[in-house]
């Protein structure tokens, strides 16, 4: 089945720097969003990139809220319409007049299956973030423990396990590090340090 969205350009320069509120943001993942662990992953995703830009980048707080926002709705159309899943939610915020970088985040964080390349750090860290962090969830989940305690070297030693979240793409996280110019170690070390703030409500 093929998502290629068949075009690079989205959105319209007119509406850079116009971004939801986290309520709007909330109220559209309500509309269409049921399942908890898909709601969760959004969340920590989001998270993640808020980290990331505060802290890696010292991007302002304004900058910070675009890239929560790029990771709270970038699975969005993934339950309702997993055939159409990322076009949905790019034509939603195309609608709804919403910053070009934020639409093309979302739409180039599978580029083996949209057709859309990372160019941003916004995309690139985004596209880094999605499966590393669903796989790391994982593992959490089936520690006693959970997050508490987790090294680098145990989630590597899942990472080498193809049967372990077997869904989850190890070239595609590879490719997503080397995109993002950053060693799949320091990823993870990055996001089990910060994930665990994100709990299921």
């Amino acid at each position: 089945m093929s998502r290629n969205l068949g075009r690079q350009t989205f959105g319209s320069a007119d509406d850079a720097g116009k971004v939801m509120t986290v309520a709007e943001a909330q109220a559209l993942l309500q509309q269409w969003v049921e399942n908890p662990r898909l709601q969760l992953h959004m969340q920590q995703v989001a998270y993640l990139m808020k980290c990331w830009a505060a802290e890696r980048l010292q991007l302002s707080e304004a900058d910070q809220h675009r890239w929560y926002i790029a990771g709270l709705l970038h699975d969005a159309d993934w339950e309702k319409w997993p055939e159409d899943h990322c076009s949905r939610i790019v034509e939603e915020l195309e609608k709804r007049h919403q910053d070009p970088e934020i639409i093309h985040a979302i739409a180039s964080h599978g580029p083996r299956h949209f057709g859309v390349l990372p160019q941003s750090s916004m995309d690139r860290m985004l596209y880094a973030f999605d499966e590393l962090s669903g796989l790391i969830h994982a593992y959490s989940l089936m520690r006693p423990e959970g997050y508490t305690g987790m090294e680098v070297k145990g989630v590597m030693k899942r990472f080498r396990e193809k049967k372990f979240a077997a869904n989850v793409s190890r070239e595609e996280i590879l490719e997503a590090c080397e995109m993002a110019g950053i060693s799949l170690e320091e990823l993870i070390a990055f996001i089990i340090t910060h994930q665990p703030a994100v709990t299921q409500e």
